[in-house]
């Protein structure tokens, strides 16, 4: 049966990188059978989306996003993005979070968490690379969640860190362990690599993101593909160790793999007002 337009869900997207082109190109060809429609793109760089998309689709000016009338805001771009405007989204429609990293601002998550109780909003979390999410999150509900930890490694041209820690990396040199600490000292510095940990540590929401421990590895061998790391420690010696192997070009920060975790995530927002949701 076909779906009216008018019960179709509104999605604003912001970034149109690899992975908010992925989710523009599949509302606009399956968003319909899904109950989904476009309402905008937002790029820091508007000229790199004209022409690609029709004119009434793109968002110049990001304060404005209002006008659209968005269900839901959906962004993929970077952590400052939610910064900046995470409140207001909150103030008129729910809101996805693809940069999860900036949560880790113990300040910015309390807010956000204040707006989606005082305006009904949700404020989703995407799973991401993460495997086990909800796992993660029903133990840590039942007050049985321990410890937490995870280890992503990549090859050294898929990172995007901030200062110079990376920048003598040579091929062959094999792997180099990078940082190894709390995920909120870890978020500053690899803002755009290490959402999945940054999802990780809302789902631990008792152990939060100075609780959960994460490492960050540089390795040449990894041509192929990244590699997630979750260790699990619950009561009474109870864990859980997981190894995902996520296809990814050299240079690619997020693995191909991800891109449909976020496309199913998307899928999931269809309500849950006023509170956190991992999806």
């Amino acid at each position: 049966m076909a779906t009216s337009c008018s019960s179709l869900l509104r999605i604003g997207v912001i970034g149109y990188g690899r992975l908010g082109q992925y989710l523009v190109e599949r509302i606009l060809k399956d968003g319909a059978a899904f109950g989904l429609t476009l309402a905008f793109v937002w790029n820091r760089n508007v000229d790199k989306i004209k022409g690609l998309l029709p004119d009434e689709l793109i968002l110049g000016d990001l304060s404005c996003f209002a006008d659209r009338r968005c269900d839901v805001i959906v962004e993929v771009c970077h952590p400052q993005i939610v910064k900046e405007f995470g409140l207001h989204f909150l103030s008129q429609c729910h809101f996805m979070v693809g940069s999860p990293s900036a949560l880790s601002d113990p300040d910015l998550n309390e807010r956000l968490r204040q707006a989606a109780q005082q305006y009904g909003r949700t404020l989703y979390i995407p799973s991401g690379a993460l495997w086990g999410g909800q796992d993660i999150q029903r133990l840590n509900d039942s007050g049985t969640l321990k410890a937490l930890f995870i280890r992503m490694s990549k090859h050294p041209s898929c990172f995007r860190l901030t200062g110079d820690v990376l920048s003598d990396w040579a091929e062959g040199e094999g792997r180099r362990v990078l940082f190894r600490g709390s995920v909120a000292e870890l978020c500053p510095l690899a803002p755009n690599n290490v959402n999945t940990m940054a999802a990780a540590a809302v789902a631990a929401g008792a152990l939060g993101f100075t609780g959960v421990q994460g490492e960050i590895v540089s390795d040449t061998a990894l041509s192929d593909y990244h590699v997630v790391e979750v260790e699990v420690t619950g009561l009474n010696g109870f864990s859980v160790h997981t190894v995902r192997r996520n296809p990814a070009r050299l240079g690619a920060v997020t693995g191909s793999a991800t891109y449909n975790s976020f496309w199913n995530s998307l899928l999931a927002c269809k309500g849950h007002g006023g509170r956190v949701y991992l999806c």
